[in-house]
C-alpha cells in the first residue's frame, strides 16, 4: 500500500480497518463493543493490525524462494487484577468483535473503582511511515541479489557459495481504548543478509553479515551498502579459514563493541523485564536500589533511537516508547514495564508492552538494550590481558531467566597472548551467570556502538525485532568452552 506522506497514521489506519470494501466493521460499532466489553475491566484495548511482508532469497546464483504475505485482524484484551482475557480473529467484522467481546468480558467482576489511565499522547515519529514494499519494484530487488552474487564471487577465488536474502515488512496498527483514546503507528522494517562460503585445501568456512532497520530500501540496497555487507561476510569467512580450536578454561575475556551486546540482551536484559520481577522468577527480583554491577556500568533500554530495528514510536499498548535506565553506575534503578505489570508493581509503564501480532497478548519486552560507554580504549584492555579471549561476534545462545545462567557461541574470536591479539579461534563458547558477569566488568570502552540491525528476540513463543549495543568491555574472568587439547 502506498500512502500520501501528509496523511496521519490515524487517517491511514482508519482507511485500512474501517473503510475497506471487504470488511464489515465501522469505527463507531467497534468503539461501542469495546466500551461494553471493558466496562467491568481494569484495563484493556482493541489492537487492530494490517501487515504486508516479503522475503526474497538467492543461493548459487539463482532465486531460490520468494514469498509475499498480508495479514489483517484484531486482538481484544480485558485485564482484571492479575488476570488477562484475550481473543483474536483474522477478520474485521462486528460479529467477530462481539464474539471476542463475549469471551473476554466473562473475566471481569465488579466495576473497578478507578480505571487505568490512558497513555499520554505524543507527536513524535521515529521513522518514516512509508511502505518500503511500495517503493521498489520486485525486479529491482531481485537484480540486487544477482549483482551481489557476482560481486562476491569476483572478490576472491576461494568463494564457493553465496547466499543472500532481502526481507521487508510494513505494519499498520491502531489501538483503541474503552474511553475512546486512539493511537496509531505505521512501521517499516527492512533487512539484508549475506553468507559466503570459502574453501582452501579442502577446508570450508562460512562468514555472515546482516543489516537493516526501520527505513526504506534506498538505505539498504545501494551499491555501497550491499558491497560492504559482502566484504564483511567474506572477511569473516577468511578469518575462520585460518582459525584453530579455541582453548578452554577460566580466563579474561574482552568483548567487542556492537553486536556482542546480544550477550547483554539475553543474559541480563530479560531478567530486567517487569513480569519476571513481579513474579519473582528473575535473578534480579527484589534488588532495586542495590548494586548489581561494577561501578561504571550503565545499561538502558531505549526505544526512541530514530530508524533503529528495535525502536517504536508507540508500543503495542499505545504507550510512547521511552529511554529507561535499568542499571546506573552499577546500581539497579528500573525495570522494563508494560501496563499490566507496571500497575501491579506500582510503577509507570515504560513503553515496553510488545506483541508479535494481533494474535498475541502484549508483555514486557526489550527494544534497543544498550550498555553506555566509558573511558577506556580497546587497546588498553587487550594490553592488560596476559592470556585470554577477544570475542568480536556472536552466534546463538541461551539463558535461564531464573538462575541467569547463559551459554553463547562466538562466531568470531581471537586469542590474546602477552597483551596482543594473535590467532583466530573456532568453537569458543562463553559460559556464565548474568548477574555475576556484571560484577566482573573491569574496563568499559569509549567506543559504544549499536548492532547493524539484525536482532530478533524470542519470549513465550513470540518474536519481535530488537536492537543491542555496547562498547568494548573487559571481563575479569569467564568460563570459555573450547575444543583445544
Amino acid at each position: 500500500m502506498s500512502i500520501p506522506i501528509a496523511d496521519t497514521p490515524l487517517a491511514v489506519t482508519d482507511r485500512l480497518f474501517f473503510e475497506r470494501a471487504d470488511t464489515a466493521l465501522g469505527r463507531d460499532e467497534a468503539e461501542r463493543v469495546l466500551a461494553a466489553t471493558l466496562a467491568r475491566a481494569d484495563d484493556g484495548e482493541l489492537f487492530l493490525e494490517y501487515r504486508e511482508s516479503e522475503q526474497l532469497s538467492l543461493e548459487d546464483g539463482r532465486i531460490r524462494s520468494a514469498g509475499f504475505d498480508t495479514a489483517l485482524g484484531f486482538g481484544l484484551r480485558a485485564v482484571a487484577g492479575e488476570s488477562t482475557g484475550y481473543a483474536h480473529a483474522g477478520e474485521l467484522s462486528e460479529e467477530a468483535l462481539r464474539r471476542a467481546g463475549a469471551s473476554v468480558a466473562a473475566l471481569a467482576g465488579e466495576p473497578p473503582a478507578r480505571k487505568a489511565e490512558p497513555p499520554r499522547a505524543t507527536n513524535t515519529r521515529l521513522y518514516s511511515p512509508a511502505n518500503p514494499l511500495a517503493a521498489l519494484p520486485f525486479a529491482e530487488r531481485a537484480g540486487v541479489l544477482a549483482a551481489l552474487d557476482t560481486y562476491a564471487r569476483g572478490k576472491d577465488e576461494r568463494v564457493r557459495q553465496v547466499m543472500a536474502s532481502i526481507a521487508a515488512e510494513w505494519q499498520a496498527v491502531q489501538i483503541i481504548r474503552a474511553d475512546g483514546t486512539r493511537v496509531a503507528d505505521l512501521r517499516p522494517l527492512v533487512r539484508l543478509n549475506v553468507s559466503v562460503v570459502v574453501e582452501r585445501n579442502g577446508r570450508r568456512e562460512t562468514g555472515s553479515f546482516g543489516t537493516g532497520g526501520r527505513f526504506g530500501f534506498e538505505r539498504l540496497i545501494g551499491v555501497e551498502q550491499w558491497q560492504a555487507a559482502v566484504d564483511e561476510a567474506l572477511r569473516q569467512a577468511l578469518v575462520n579459514l585460518d582459525s584453530r580450536p579455541a582453548p578452554a578454561g577460566e580466563m579474561p575475556v574482552v568483548l567487542g563493541p556492537g553486536w556482542p551486546g546480544i550477550l547483554l540482551h539475553e543474559a541480563i536484559g530479560h531478567g530486567l523485564e517487569g513480569d519476571f520481577n513481579r513474579k519473582r522468577t528473575s535473578a534480579f527480583a527484589g534488588l532495586l536500589g542495590r548494586r548489581v554491577a561494577s561501578p561504571g556500568v550503565t545499561v538502558v533500554d531505549d526505544g526512541t533511537i530514530p530508524d533503529r530495528r528495535g525502536s517504536l514510536t508507540v508500543d503495542d499498548e499505545g504507550t510512547p516508547s521511552g529511554r529507561t535506565v535499568l542499571i546506573e553506575d552499577g546500581v539497579l534503578v528500573g525495570y522494563m514495564q508494560d501496563r499490566l505489570n507496571a500497575r501491579l508493581m506500582g510503577m509507570a509503564p515504560t513503553g515496553n508492552g510488545r506483541r508479535q501480532s494481533y494474535a498475541h497478548a502484549p508483555m514486557p519486552r526489550m527494544t534497543n538494550t544498550v550498555m553506555m560507554g566509558g573511558t577506556a580504549s580497546a587497546e588498553e584492555m587487550i594490553r592488560s590481558v596476559p592470556r585470554g579471549l577477544y570475542a568480536v561476534n556472536f552466534g546463538g545462545g541461551q539463558v535461564d531467566i531464573t538462575s541467569g545462567k547463559f551459554v553463547f557461541s562466538a562466531s568470531e574470536a581471537y586469542l590474546i597472548e602477552d597483551g596482543k591479539v594473535t590467532a583466530p579461534v573456532k568453537g569458543a563458547t562463553l559460559i556464565g551467570n548474568g548477574p555475576d558477569v556484571l560484577t566482573k566488568v573491569e574496563m568499559v570502552g569509549a567506543d559504544m556502538a549499536l548492532d547493524p540491525g539484525i536482532g530478533t528476540c524470542g519470549k513465550n513463543g513470540q518474536g519481535v525485532p530488537v536492537g543491542v549495543g555496547q562498547p568494548t568491555l573487559k571481563l575479569a574472568g569467564l568460563t570459555v568452552g573450547g575444543t583445544a587439547a
